[in-house]
C-alpha cells in the first residue's frame, strides 16, 4: 500500500497549482489517522509545498473534516433547510436520547459520534444523515432506529 505522502504526490500532479491539491490531501490524510491533528495538517502543507495556514484554513471551514477523533459510526444529520423543516430536529433530538449523547459527543464505547452538518446535498429526500460514507434517505424514527441497530449488531 502507498504511503501517505506517495498518495498525496500523485493526486497533486492532477492540479497546476498544489493548493488545489488540498482537500483531496486532506481526506487521504483523514482516512490515515481518522481525523486531523496540526500535526497532520503540517504534513500535508509540507507535502504539497504550500504554508500550513493555508491548509489549516481549509481543513477548518469544511465540516467533512474532523479535528477531533470520532466513533466508529459519525453520524452527521443535515439540518439545512428542507431537512429541518421534514423533522431534521426531531430526529438529532430522537438520536440524542437513544445514544445517551448530545452533538459532538462520542459514546462510551466508541461506537457512535453524532454530529450536525448545514447540508448534504440531498434536499429532495430529506431529512437526510450520512454515517460514514453512506447516505440515509427519507429518514423517519423508525427507520433511525433500524440503522442504529443493525450498525450495534454489525460492531458486536
Amino acid at each position: 500500500m502507498k504511503d501517505l505522502r506517495e498518495k498525496i504526490r500523485e493526486i497533486s500532479k492532477r492540479y497546476p497549482d498544489m493548493r488545489s491539491a488540498i482537500m483531496p490531501a486532506l481526506y487521504l490524510a483523514q482516512e490515515k489517522y481518522g481525523y486531523l491533528t496540526r500535526e497532520a495538517m503540517e504534513e500535508v502543507a509540507e507535502i504539497l509545498g504550500i504554508p500550513p495556514v493555508a491548509v489549516y484554513e481549509v481543513a477548518t471551514f469544511y465540516t467533512m473534516y474532523n479535528k477531533e477523533p470520532v466513533g466508529k459510526y459519525h453520524i452527521q444529520v443535515c439540518t439545512n433547510v428542507s431537512c429541518m423543516l421534514l423533522g431534521a430536529e426531531t430526529l438529532v433530538d430522537h438520536l440524542r436520547k437513544r445514544l445517551g449523547i448530545d452533538v459532538g459527543e462520542t459514546t462510551k464505547d466508541g461506537l457512535f459520534t453524532l454530529s450536525t452538518v448545514e447540508c448534504l446535498g440531498s434536499c429532495g429526500t430529506a431529512p437526510v444523515m450520512q454515517i460514514n460514507d453512506t447516505y440515509y434517505e427519507d429518514l423517519t424514527k423508525e427507520k433511525v432506529d433500524e440503522i442504529i441497530k443493525t450498525l450495534k449488531e454489525e460492531a458486536s
